[in-house]
């Protein structure tokens, strides 16, 4: 079965950990709904934060779905590129599926749809 990745970023108004926990899940949440997966489909999570981001894990949000337990999740702090997108949180999703790369739907949410409005729009 081919590997795909599925993108998703989001952003959120300020470094509150009950705020970005909501935000990675309502990522998340959006990235299974439009690509149809089941925790089950996950190879692994990437997660990357701006460096203005540290009040907690994003995983944690993740960890705590139901079914997500056993998905291995990586956490790290995104190249801190002068001029970027604050107060964000990306996501790779690593998926087996039979989808073709055309029919994956990655998701970009808030301000973060800046980032790719090509296929924010998808």
């Amino acid at each position: 079965m081919p590997v795909r990745g599925i993108r998703g970023a989001t952003t959120v108004r300020q470094n509150d950990a009950d705020e970005i926990l909501q935000a990675t899940t309502t990522m998340l949440q959006h990235i299974i709904a439009q690509n149809n997966v089941q925790p089950e489909d996950i190879a692994s999570v990437w997660i990357t934060m701006t460096e203005d981001l540290n009040a907690t894990f994003p995983a944690r949000a993740i960890r705590a779905m139901p079914g997500w337990e056993l998905v291995p999740l990586m956490c790290a702090i995104e190249i801190p590129v002068q001029g970027s997108l604050p107060l964000c949180i990306r996501l790779m999703v690593t998926v087996n599926t039979d989808k073709a790369q055309r029919d994956i739907r990655h998701v970009y949410l808030n301000e973060a749809i800046s980032l790719r409005p090509d296929l924010a729009s998808s």
